[in-house]
């Protein structure tokens, strides 16, 4: 009786083993896996097309371009507060002022060890160049300049392009600017119909600063 009693019990541990191994082994899936279930060989499948993954679908064009009807847009797609013009300054001073300088001049170190020298923002032609050429510049990449658009995200590729603008309106900047009021509109062109507000932008003293 002993011995019967013990076989059985015997069989229920080893019964419980053998599912307990089964769930442990069981047929699944695993990545870069090759598979015969499908006709290509391979276990992970690709992508539907038009797949898009979640919070990448970049419906605003302008923002991720800067581009506008096929060109170049004049205006800031969010407010210019003084912490995008902070974090624009921040950026700035990290991936541009190499080549361009902290003023902007193009006199930046890796310059003066004989890089190309780039234009001075200063140039009228980039005084009048629209913010969504300063965009698609960092974006894209210009003449001897590489991309920017592993570094520098969308946001601050525009922040950046402000800061470049509030620059370049320092350069000769009224006292009445720099005493604090509001930055000259040129910043903001076309976005005050998004209820955007403007900010102070860094003055000629702070400027007179940086180069020191």
């Amino acid at each position: 009786m002993k011995f019967a009693a013990a076989a059985l019990l015997a069989c229920v541990v080893l019964a419980g083993c053998g599912l307990r191994l089964d769930m442990h082994v069981q047929p699944k899936m695993k990545p870069l896996r090759e598979s015969d279930f499908f006709a290509d060989g391979r276990g992970s499948r690709p992508l539907l097309p038009n797949t898009v993954a979640r919070g990448t679908l970049r419906a605003d064009t302008y923002y991720y371009t800067g581009m506008m009807n096929g060109k170049e847009g004049d205006m800031m797609p969010f407010p210019v507060t003084e912490d995008v013009l902070r974090r624009g300054q921040e950026r700035f001073n990290i991936y541009c002022s190499p080549c361009h300088s902290r003023t902007g001049d193009g006199n930046g170190m890796i310059v003066q060890r004989g890089f190309r020298r780039p234009p001075s923002y200063y140039d009228p032609k980039l005084i009048n160049a629209p913010l969504g050429h300063f965009y698609d510049v960092i974006s894209n990449g210009f003449g001897v300049m590489p991309d920017y658009s592993v570094q520098v995200d969308p946001h601050d590729r525009w922040a950046i392009a402000a800061y470049i603008r509030a620059l370049q309106l320092s350069e000769n900047a009224p006292a009445s600017m720099a005493a604090g009021k509001q930055m000259n509109s040129q910043t903001q062109q076309g976005s005050a119909g998004r209820g955007a507000q403007t900010t102070q932008p860094p003055g000629p003293n702070e400027r007179r600063q940086e180069r020191k």
